[in-house]
């Protein structure tokens, strides 16, 4: 059997049951993602996108769903605690796919304890009753894309997050990502960001695997960034080697706008993450930053494609990878310049420590240019640790161990140094330094796991 027919005989089974614990807007995008799914099946290895992921492999093994939407016995607010100190979020968690909709109680007392004011007019919540037609799945459906189209067709809920007009959100939003099942489990998350005009937010997502089962999650997230207004995008994951996620990011952005996109992967067992950005309106700006740290047999695939479709618009990529033993990285950055779109600077760089010889890094930037009036460039490096530089500090009385530790730092730190959010980036300074220590062997502030 293929890969992909489990899922088609599954959705042609439950399709009532996948409908009846979802909404409407959701529901009337199905059965299209359903008929392009069954069509195309799963990429293979020799299409250009999936070249460095058997994503076939992956989704052959015989997951369980819950589509009936059985209630996960688990208070997230109880299980988790925040190990970002002094972040001050507005705290929300995804239980599987699902938003959790219960509130946190004041020690002691029944009275729910506000997650942190947000302005008038800001929404977060659950897509099953925000949803809107005007934007979900419009992204996503161009891309065209099997395990968005896979998504799709199974997801039941997520998360929805608007800001109107002209509302800056100061605080932070943090949403947790919890992964519980006392099964191995497949799961479909769905993410849907409205800023309109001028609105400016910051978001932290944290992916965390509470129990050590095998988990197959996929996750489509799409953006849209209106005219004037500014994201920031942080993806965490800390999860464990039985865990496999497929993420898809979409973000749109109109004139004058600004993202700032960040991956970071601490922990994980195979990770694919996606990233389509289009640039839709004039004097828009991204930059998209990734850092890997990767062990063991651990695989993680970083794919890109920024679209510039206007003029004037700037993109700025710079992702690195730090391997060990036999783990597998891969980088594939595209930037695609269209007719028109003149004077676009865009700037990609992906640099990588492989620190065995059974570590295996693959890395393919790529511009492709149809305007002649732009400044672009790419570059990618693949090496090992000085040997001049640890020779040097040994000398000095540090051990090579450590030498190389303090190399290895150096060398990820230049992409945590540019997130905006201070508290975070000096608790990933130390997250990462334990990561390589050995001394992060799972999650960090779950109480589920301990």
């Amino acid at each position: 059997m293929n890969s992909e027919q489990q899922y088609i005989d599954l959705y042609q089974q439950a399709r009532q049951m996948i409908c009846q614990h979802s909404c409407d807007v959701m529901n009337s995008v199905r059965d299209e993602a359903f008929e392009a799914f069954q069509a195309a099946g799963f990429p293979t290895r020799k299409e250009e996108r999936y070249k460095y992921t058997d994503i076939q492999t992956l989704f052959a093994p015989d997951y369980g769903l819950n589509l009936n939407r059985l209630a996960i016995p688990v208070d997230p607010y109880q299980a988790f605690r925040c190990d970002v100190p002094n972040l001050s979020t507005s705290l929300y968690f995804v239980v599987n796919d699902a938003f959790y909709r219960g509130e946190k109680k004041e020690e002691g007392g029944e009275r729910p304890q506000a997650l942190g004011r947000l302005p008038e007019g800001v929404v977060i919540g659950s897509l099953r009753e925000f949803a809107t037609s005007a934007y979900y799945n419009l992204l996503a459906a161009k891309a065209d894309d099997a395990v968005t189209n896979l998504n799709t067709m199974l997801a039941q809920d997520g998360l929805y997050v608007y800001v109107p007009k002209g509302v800056k959100v100061d605080r932070a939003v943090q949403v947790i990502n919890i992964l519980r099942s006392d099964v191995d489990l497949m799961v479909n998350r769905r993410v849907l960001i409205v800023l309109e005009e001028g609105a400016e937010l910051k978001m932290l997502f944290c992916d965390h695997a509470a129990d050590d089962r095998r988990f197959l999650a996929t996750q489509v997230i799409e953006a849209f960034v209106g005219e004037n207004a500014s994201l920031d995008l942080y993806c965490l994951e800390e999860t464990h080697y039985k865990n496999v996620r497929v993420s898809n990011v979409y973000i749109d952005q109109q004139a004058n706008s600004r993202v700032n996109h960040n991956v970071i992967t601490l922990h994980n067992g195979v990770t694919r993450n996606r990233l389509d950005l289009t640039f839709s309106g004039e004097g828009a700006e991204c930059q998209c930053y990734g850092c890997v740290i990767a062990d063991k047999q651990q695989h993680v695939d970083n794919n890109t494609l920024i679209t510039h479709k206007v003029a004037h618009c700037t993109s700025t990529e710079l992702y690195k990878y730090v391997l060990d033993d036999q783990a597998t990285g891969a980088f594939a950055g595209r930037v695609l310049v269209e007719h028109g779109a003149q004077k676009t600077a865009s700037q990609m760089t992906n640099q990588n420590l492989c620190s065995t010889r059974q570590a295996r890094m693959y890395t393919q930037p790529m511009l492709e240019i149809y305007a002649d009036d732009v400044k672009c460039a790419h570059g990618s490096t693949v090496g090992q640790l000085n040997d001049a530089a640890l020779f040097y500090m040994q000398q000095r009385g540090i051990s090579l161990k450590e030498a190389r530790l303090l190399l290895q730092n150096a060398f990820i730190n230049e992409v945590i140094d540019h997130m905006q959010l201070i508290p975070l980036r000096d608790r990933l300074h130390h997250l990462v330094e334990k990561r390589f220590r050995g001394e992060l062997n799972k999650c960090e502030g779950c109480r589920l796991c301990k």
